[in-house]
């Protein structure tokens, strides 16, 4: 398991390295590091500004990763290389065009080189997120009346989900990523423990299914009002649905 201390120690390699190398013009602090707000488990974050020969860029930090400090495997996320580290230390380094280097969200804290301007990345949006919770609700009908029990779970927390991230948006905190459900109010989150699915039987996934879409109407009238009076029948009715 990583230390604090070992996490800061490669984190100055890896700024020291951006700094020396000359197709690199920029490097930036994210995530919780670049706000105060590391803990014990917190990965490294790290953004570049690439001015030159990105591909190449992209291949040699990614053998450093594997050469230098042992990296067992790596995902990408568009600009960003995840990395894993066998202390299970996570390092994720975006690597973006010159262009494209600045604040997107409050979590940035420049390094050096020069932070352009950009707009920010707005939350999701309330309709959205109802749009995915019904499709999701269209799903989990289907596949408890199939039958297909593991489909069915994957499908209600799906619904869930989208339901707890409309919670989010309403109190303010981050919606995505589940990185404002804990923030919520207790009183607002209590209710969505018992729409979880504890076994795949049907009956189960019923229950659970009819908490969901309960949950979700709630959220949709502090959104829009009409559009909650619509969803109402056709979502009661997915419910409802007789059995196979």
């Amino acid at each position: 398991m990583f230390t604090p201390e070992s996490r800061l120690s490669l984190r100055d390699s890896l700024i020291a390295a951006a700094r020396a190398d000359p197709r690199i013009s920029g490097a930036a602090l994210t995530g919780s590091a670049s706000v105060g707000r590391e803990d014990r488990w917190s990965d490294i974050d790290l953004a570049l500004a690439v001015a030159t020969d990105r591909d190449q860029v992209l291949t040699d930090w990614t053998d450093r990763m594997y050469r230098d400090h042992g990296a067992i495997h790596h995902l990408d996320l568009s600009v960003f290389r995840v990395f894993l580290l066998p202390d299970t230390l996570q390092v994720d380094i975006a690597f973006w065009p010159e262009r494209e280097f600045g604040a997107t969200g409050p979590k940035f804290r420049t390094l050096f080189g020069e932070a352009k301007t950009l707009p920010r990345i707005p939350p999701p949006a309330a309709e959205s997120l109802i749009g995915w919770a019904w499709l999701y609700a269209l799903h989990a009908r289907a596949s408890i009346a199939r039958n297909r029990v593991w489909q069915a779970e994957y499908m209600i927390s799906g619904a869930r989900d989208q339901v707890l991230a409309l919670a989010c948006l309403r109190h303010e905190v981050p919606a995505v990523q589940g990185r404002g459900m804990d923030d919520l109010p207790a009183e607002v989150v209590a209710p969505f423990t018992n729409a979880l699915v504890r076994t795949t039987s049907v009956a189960e996934l019923r229950r659970a299914f009819g908490l969901v879409v309960d949950l979700l109407l709630a959220e949709v009238t502090h959104v829009d009002q009409p559009l909650c009076d619509r969803l109402s029948a056709p979502l009661r009715e997915m419910v409802s649905a007789p059995r196979p």
